[in-house]
């Protein structure tokens, strides 16, 4: 039986399209050879963000940040603030402006994931973050990865994330087609996630069944015996990883009073003779390993769009008011 007769809906096409031209062709190669080297995927869990829906855009949704919340709420004050800083920058129309305003009202009150102001509907978003593993290894960067040669600590890349338009029958590559075709059936099944978990991730398959891959992210992480920890955030290039794992030795351990000041040294000569390698992407120091991995992040798509939190998504902080007040002509109301 065909419950979609013609055309499927947007959310259930995965467009493939084969290109032509040599930097796609080495890409998708690139990527196929990733893929066979490590096949597996290591979930660390959801990751939430922004994305806004305007009325020429519909039925697609655009990323509002880079999408690294890891709770929801976290989220919400995002969107709070970006509303409150429109509502006093960037209109004189003061039915904008009131229209802004209340939706902050509403969100320092309410877990709200979906909104509308000024026009413009609002959605707190849910993606999985993953890494891909072979061999006992996270996957490091490809040679295909988008990359710098910046080796200033405090520079930083472009986003690739915040903008990102999410489509879900946009033109893809065969390699990434494919890969979004073998996640669609993916779900949490391990016993350390709890029941409830479970059960959401398996809901989700129904509720969200088309997937959408955003751009690829960089962390570093450091191996243990049996598994991985984070050592940074995620970053839109291997070289900002590599700043990072940089500013992490000679910048933050020798704020630490549990760090001796010949480890400090041993660190710092480290992360020089690090930073001298050309985009090396594994370091070992005082026993320790640094590796920077490459990082996926996988967004379920429904008939109304993007997945918003899951009610087993730990979400333990409460709504708050962030700014101070605002009146409808953009007048800061100090507290008294």
């Amino acid at each position: 039986m065909n419950d979609h007769p013609g055309k499927s809906p947007d959310h259930l096409t995965i467009n493939v399209t084969r290109r032509d031209d040599p930097i796609s062709e080495v890409t998708e190669a690139d990527a196929f050879a990733s893929v066979r080297k490590y096949p597996e995927i290591l979930v660390r869990g959801p990751l939430f963000g922004l994305a806004e829906q305007r009325r020429g855009e519909r039925p697609r949704w655009r990323l509002l940040g880079e999408m690294d919340a890891g709770f929801p709420q976290l989220a919400r004050d995002e969107l709070n603030s970006h509303l409150w800083f429109m509502a006093r920058d960037d209109t004189d129309d003061r039915s904008v402006r009131r229209s802004l305003l209340q939706a902050v009202a509403r969100l320092e009150t309410e877990r709200a994931d979906d909104l509308t102001a000024a026009g413009v509907r609002y959605r707190v978003v849910r993606a999985d973050e993953f890494a891909r593993i072979g061999g006992g290894r996270l996957e490091p960067p490809r040679p295909t990865d988008v990359d710098s040669d910046d080796w200033d600590i405090l520079a930083s890349d472009p986003s690739r994330t915040d903008g990102f338009v999410i489509d879900h029958a946009a033109a893809v590559g065969l390699a990434e087609g494919l890969n979004r075709m073998g996640l669609v059936s993916h779900a949490y099944t391990a016993t350390r996630f709890p029941e409830d978990v479970r059960a959401d991730s398996q809901r989700a398959l129904r509720t969200h069944p088309g997937v959408v891959m955003l751009p690829a992210m960089f962390r570093v992480v450091e191996r243990k015996e049996n598994s991985w920890s984070m050592v940074t955030g995620q970053y839109p290039t291997p070289q900002g990883a590599r700043r990072s794992l940089v500013y992490y030795l000679k910048e933050f351990l020798p704020k630490l009073d549990t760090v001796s000041e010949k480890d400090l040294a041993v660190y710092a000569r480290a992360a020089d003779k690090f930073a001298g390698r050309r985009k090396p992407d594994e370091l070992m120091v005082r026993g320790r390993r640094f590796e920077v991995v490459r990082i996926e992040r996988m967004m379920r798509i429904g008939p109304d769009g993007p997945e918003k939190p899951r009610p087993s998504d730990v979400d333990d902080d409460a709504p708050s008011k962030i700014h101070l007040s605002m009146d409808d002509d953009g007048n800061v109301i100090p507290e008294t």
